[in-house]
Parts: structure tokens; C-alpha cells; sequence
């Protein structure tokens, strides 16, 4: 038999309540009299008083009013104290009219009972929980470093809630642009401005900290109000992002640095959950590619959506150990199955798919390194990322997946490199599969998606900035005016799902990227963000490396887009390909290993046209370039 263990905390809840039970019956018969009450009734009284009182301590355990913390007590814990009482007042009542007992108990007592005992419990309840969060002597008595909160909707009210039992902080204030929420208190603290207050409001108020809680305002909202912010010398916190806090990774008060994927974010994507649902909700689905960027995104963006099975399959054994390690934590009722292998084996992916049979393949595995794939890896780039890709996708149209989704790149837009030209080869192989399934009716739908850098990705100029700001500088970049498109790696993944739902085979899905971002810029916000001046921190320009292009493309010269029902997706119409230059294709390939790279490259340009390697630009064209001789906003 298992020991139940009594909290002595529950025991002294319990004691009060008991005697404040007993406390409020007494009450209740002084002032039905006024407080001068004939002898009769006192004896009625503490005789009612034995049966009565035990009989709410009953019902009180009845109703679990001690499974709470009296720190912590909320709604809910008032909610159930009003049942529990009102159901002992209506106990009471019904047993003094079936056993006929008149007299004894005034009927005025009855209603004023309940009404005292809600009062008591409820009362010290609150009033404890009070004290515990120092809102007694909070206003007299301040704790803290004081904090400016920065927005006034629920994100900002959750923070003003939690910072309440902070010793480390105390709320002066908050700022917000509604005009409706102008003089407003929300739990005791004032909106005392809008948020272009911070270029003077801080001073006045002696706060050096602000606290930015607005996870649904514009990028271009926040980073004017960071920038503001710096230029005051704040120090600047934020809550966590919006996706964490709708996945419950974080909580509100977890609030951290500002970092510079806070000023490139972009606002939330709209998803046709019902639609997801239908495509993955009781369905196989596999992602290759699963250890990496992308595709250990897409793994934890599938699992919401409640498949049958998950196969996470990746070369990289320890990338998928990793994955597992984090999968783990979520306990989830999906089947996860990790698998290491190589998507250019088709034995084994015909296995895989015959033994779990997916009814959607995500195909994240590739080479995607530029300067890495350019010089000395170039056949293992075409034959990743081409032959590969052919294997996968071949495999799954003999094995009839209803969907299989390509993961391209916009650097196989009028590629100048090899890893771009390697993604629009394996883009034009999924095309020339589509043919042949709408020829043969199999059910198989090749759909490619296209995107730009992704924040915080494998070989991401984000990390690398970081850690030479970090020792001092310089900041390497390679050219003045290099432009990147960036979204964040869960929007990402979350328009690959959602085009995978729309494709209906052969269609090139275009993501919205928004503006692009000029990288010297990007670098100027990292190290004003990490408190330092531009003067403080050289930007060093060491020339464009092998197969970098200035600008990125969403769309080769000879291609244009329409519209989807999604505003974040378009479809490109493109150039495609038939079954028969397919397989030279994979001839050709195969026939590589004999050549040398440049006449790899040569050869390449016959099999993609817009195909122009770009020429690497000297170091010493750059040398009369300097970090103060370039325009950076």
C-alpha cells in the first residue's frame, strides 16, 4: 500500500479554513442580532457549530481547495473556494428542512454564512499572495534595478506579473504607442508614454535597463527602438520570440539580450492548419537532411501536427543524436525513427520507404557551402545534390509517395557557383520526374521550394560575426555592397510545409524573402548591439570568395512568377525538362570523376544556361575601400 505523505503546509491551510469557517458562523449570528444576541441563541449557536464546521472541512477536501499554493493562488482557486462554499451553505440548508430542525438556525444566518466564509478564504488567500510578491510595501519601498517595459499588450502585462516577484527588477514604468492606453495602470504600473519617450524618459527616471515586450510588433518597430534605445545607452533586454512562446520552450520572464535575429525578424506566418493536418496528422512522413538546419526545423514543426511516424534520416550520425536528444524532450505520442544513411543509396532508401511508406518526403540533404563546394569538391556537390536527389525522388515515384517536396536555394538562380548550378540541376531532375509521372498517372506530386539564407544556420555570417566582435575585430566582409534576403529558420520551415500542401506537381514555390539586407549594415547593428561604436570595432572587406555573387536572385532572367492563395508564396514558371535529358544528365555525371574541375565547369554551362561562374575579385581592388569610406544606415 503506498504512504501518503501530508504536506504540513496543506495541514495549516486546512486549520485555517476550519477556523475561519468557525469565525465567520459566529459572525454571522452577531450580526443577525446586531451584535447583542438573547442567551437562547448563543447555545444554539455553538451546538450548530459542531456539526457544521466539520461538515464544510469536508466538503472543502471535497473540492481539492488544497492541491493550490496560497503563493500562486489565482481565479481558478477562487473559483473552486465559491463552489465549495455555495455547495455547504446548500448542504446545510437542504439537511435543516428534510430533518424539519426550525428555529435553531435563522435563516438570515444561512445567507450571511457564505457570504463571510467567501470573504475570509478568499481574502487571506489574496493578501498572502500579496505579500509574497511585495505588492504591500512595493510602493514605498522599492526593490530592484529600475526597468522601463516597453509595450502595454498581454506579452508586456504577463512580464509586469511575473517581474512582481523579482527582487531584481523593479517596474517604473511602461511605454506604449496606443493612445488609448496613454495615463492607463495595468497591475500598479503606469503607461507613462509612447515608445519615442525613450530619448528622455529613462534619464528622468534614473532606469539604465528597458525591457522590450512587444513579440508581435513589425521588425522595423523593433529595431528603430533598439537603435533608439542604444543610442541613449540602455541596456537592452527582450522577451523571447513568438514562435518560442506559442511552443512553450520559454517562458514570458525568460528575458535575455537582444540579439541581432530580433532586428531582421519578420512577422508570423499564416499556416492552413486544417490543410496541414489533413497532409500530415495520421500519415508516415520523412525528412532527409533531418540532422541539419532546415531539416531538424521541419522535424520539430512536423511532430505538432500529430504524424503516425516521423523518419529522421541524415548521413551525419551525430547530427541526428543531437536531434534525438531534443525530440526526446517533448513526449510526444509521435513514432520517431532515426536513421543514418546515404540518400545516393538506393537500396537503402527503397528499403526505408517500402518498410514505413511516407505519405510526404522532405528533402533537405545537400551540399550547401559555396566557397566549399567550388574548388576540389565539385563532382561530390553534383553528385549529392543532383544524383542524390535523383535517387530519393526516383524512388519515391516507383514507391507512389503522394508527395515529395525538393528544399532548393535562390543561389540556383542564374547560378554562379556550382552549388547553385548543383540545386537548379536537381530542381530540373524533379520537373523531368513530374513528366513522367502525369505520363505513367503515378500519384507522385514534385514540388521544389525556393528560399534565401536562413538565420542562424550552419555556416551563417551571423555566428561569425559574433565571435569577432566578440575578440575585438576585425569584421571580415567580403564586399561593401554584398546584399542577403534572410527569415528565420521556423518561417522557413514552415512555408516549405505549407507549399507542400499547395504544390500539384512540378510547381517551383518562391518564398516571399522581403527586403534584402546589405551585410555591411548587419554588421554595424551586431556591434552596436554588443554596446560598442563602429569607430571601436574595424570592418575589414577581404574580396568576394569563389562562386559568391553580389546580389541574390529569386528569379533567373527568363522566368516570372503568379500569385498563390498564400501572400508569402509564389509559383515560378520556369524552364523544364523532359525523361530523356534526364538520364544524359545522370550519364554525364557519372562520367565525371574522369575530368578535371575546370572542364567540369566548362561542360557544366551546356546543361544549365544561365550557368556564368563568377570571377573572383582581387584583394587589392578592395584595399582603397574602408569601413569609414562606406555608407552604412
Amino acid at each position: 500500500m503506498k504512504k501518503t505523505i501530508i504536506n504540513p503546509r496543506t495541514f495549516l491551510a486546512l486549520i485555517h479554513d476550519v477556523l475561519a469557517a468557525s469565525v465567520a458562523w459566529i459572525a454571522a449570528y452577531q450580526l443577525r442580532f446586531n451584535f447583542d444576541m438573547p442567551p437562547e441563541y448563543i447555545d444554539q449557536m455553538l451546538l450548530t457549530l459542531v456539526f457544521v464546521v466539520p461538515g464544510q472541512a469536508a466538503i472543502f477536501i471535497f473540492f481539492s481547495l488544497y492541491r493550490g499554493v496560497w503563493r500562486f493562488a489565482s481565479v481558478s482557486d477562487l473559483k473552486r473556494i465559491l463552489f465549495a462554499v455555495m455547495s455547504a451553505a446548500i448542504l446545510l440548508a437542504a439537511i435543516l428542512f428534510m430533518f424539519q430542525i426550525r428555529g435553531i438556525v435563522p435563516r438570515s444566518v444561512l445567507l450571511l454564512d457564505p457570504i463571510l466564509l467567501m470573504l475570509m478564504m478568499g481574502g487571506s488567500r489574496f493578501l498572502y499572495r500579496s505579500w509574497r510578491e511585495h505588492q504591500l510595501y512595493g510602493t514605498t519601498k522599492k526593490q530592484g534595478n529600475p526597468v522601463l517595459i516597453l509595450g502595454a499588450g498581454e506579452a508586456a502585462i504577463a512580464l509586469v506579473k511575473d517581474l512582481a516577484r523579482s527582487t531584481q527588477w523593479c517596474v517604473v514604468g511602461m511605454l506604449d504607442d496606443s493612445q488609448s492606453m496613454q495615463g492607463r495602470e495595468i497591475l500598479g504600473v503606469k503607461v507613462i508614454g509612447t515608445l519615442a519617450g525613450i530619448s528622455h524618459l529613462p534619464k528622468k527616471l534614473g532606469v539604465k535597463h528597458i525591457i522590450i515586450a512587444m513579440p508581435s510588433a513589425s521588425h522595423i518597430v523593433r529595431r528603430e527602438t533598439v537603435l533608439l534605445a542604444k543610442q541613449e545607452n540602455l541596456h537592452v533586454l527582450t522577451i523571447p520570440a513568438f514562435d518560442d512562446l506559442m511552443s512553450g520552450k520559454v517562458n514570458i520572464s525568460q528575458i535575455r539580450e537582444v540579439e541581432v535575429e530580433d532586428l531582421l525578424g519578420r512577422e508570423p506566418v499564416a499556416l492552413d492548419n486544417d490543410g496541414l493536418h489533413a497532409l500530415i496528422e495520421r500519415h508516415a512522413v520523412m525528412v532527409t537532411g533531418a540532422g541539419g538546419s532546415i531539416g531538424s526545423e521541419l522535424c520539430r514543426q512536423i511532430v505538432k501536427y500529430d504524424p503516425i511516424t516521423l523518419i529522421c534520416f541524415d548521413i551525419s550520425e551525430y547530427a541526428l543524436y543531437q536531434l534525438e536528444q531534443e525530440l526526446s524532450q517533448l513526449k510526444s505520442a509521435v513514432k520517431l525513427i532515426y536513421i543514418t544513411g546515404d540518400v545516393k543509396n538506393a537500396t537503402r532508401v527503397k528499403s526505408l520507404l517500402s518498410d514505413h511508406q511516407p505519405s510526404v518526403v522532405f528533402h533537405a540533404a545537400a551540399y550547401k557551402h559555396v566557397p566549399m563546394m567550388e574548388n576540389g569538391n565539385v563532382w561530390e556537390a553534383l553528385s549529392n545534390n543532383v544524383i542524390g536527389t535523383y535517387t530519393i525522388a526516383q524512388a519515391c515515384k516507383e514507391a507512389a509517395v503522394p508527395k515529395f517536396v525538393l528544399i532548393s536555394t535562390d543561389k540556383a538562380v542564374n547560378p554562379t557557383n556550382v552549388m547553385g548550378a548543383s540545386k537548379r540541376l536537381a530542381e530540373m531532375v524533379c520537373q523531368g520526374l513530374q513528366e513522367q509521372a502525369k505520363e505513367k498517372k503515378i500519384a507522385t506530386k514534385f514540388v521544389i521550394v525556393r528560399f534565401g539564407n536562413v538565420l542562424g544556420s550552419s555556416g551563417s555570417v551571423i555566428p561569425k560575426f559574433r565571435e569577432q566582435i566578440a575578440r575585438g575585430g576585425p569584421v571580415t566582409i567580403t564586399h561593401p555592397e554584398i546584399t542577403r534576403y534572410f527569415m528565420s529558420i521556423p518561417e522557413a520551415a514552415q512555408l516549405v510545409m505549407q507549399a507542400g500542401l499547395m504544390g500539384k506537381g512540378g510547381d517551383i514555390f518562391v518564398l516571399d524573402m522581403g527586403e534584402p539586407v546589405k551585410i555591411a549594415a548587419l554588421a554595424a547593428d551586431m556591434i552596436r548591439l554588443s554596446g560598442l561604436q563602429t569607430d571601436e570595432i574595424k570592418i575589414e572587406y577581404i574580396g568576394l570568395r569563389p562562386g559568391e555573387k553580389l546580389y541574390e536572385e529569386l528569379l533567373a532572367h527568363d522566368e516570372h512568377t503568379m500569385p498563390t492563395p498564400h501572400q508569402k508564396l509564389r509559383i515560378a514558371v520556369a524552364r523544364s525538362v523532359d525523361k530523356i535529358w534526364v538520364k544524359k544528365l545522370l550519364k554525364w555525371i557519372e562520367s565525371c570523376p574522369s575530368l578535371d574541375e575546370a572542364s567540369i565547369k566548362t561542360e557544366l554551362k551546356s546543361w544549365v544556361e544561365e550557368y556564368n561562374p563568377q570571377q573572383h575579385i582581387p584583394l587589392e581592388a578592395l584595399e582603397a575601400l574602408s569601413a569609414e569610406q562606406v555608407t552604412i544606415h
